[in-house]
């Protein structure tokens, strides 16, 4: 079964700075950790991809016009206070397995060196009905 497991990040729920406040070797632990969680996944034969997303100020809105062209907008609006940081695609036995992996990558190093506890969401990857 594959799972999503989906890196939060909000203002409400971290009290972190964002990640590119951090220092130089608070970002290399942070990276350092989530390179190590995906040589255990590929280890263990679970890894399907991982990425870390750029700051959401970089980020489109996209929505087809009246004739289907593209709309394009600046990302996300000023007051929006959670943002999408990166995630896993794992291919897990088990649900309990990939709520396992997102514990485990919850604990990513912050400031100091502290865990951060993030909240990541976990989401089953859908399959298209087999009759279509």
């Amino acid at each position: 079964m594959k799972y999503m497991l989906l890196m939060q990040f909000s203002a409400q729920t971290l009290e972190v700075p964002r990640i590119d406040s951090w220092q130089r070797e608070e970002i290399g632990a942070h990276i350092d950790f989530m390179r190590r969680v995906n040589e255990k996944l590929q280890a263990a034969g679970e890894f399907v991809e991982a990425r870390g997303l750029e700051m959401p100020e970089t980020a489109l809105i996209v929505k087809a016009g009246p004739d289907g062209a593209p709309l394009v907008t600046d990302g996300p609006f000023a007051e929006t206070k959670e943002f999408l940081a990166g995630w896993w695609i794992v291919d897990v036995d088990s649900a309990e397995r990939a709520v396992a992996i997102a514990a485990e990558v919850s604990t990513a190093p912050g400031p100091g060196g502290k865990p951060l506890n993030m909240p990541i969401e976990v989401r089953k990857v859908g399959e298209a009905p087999k009759d279509f």
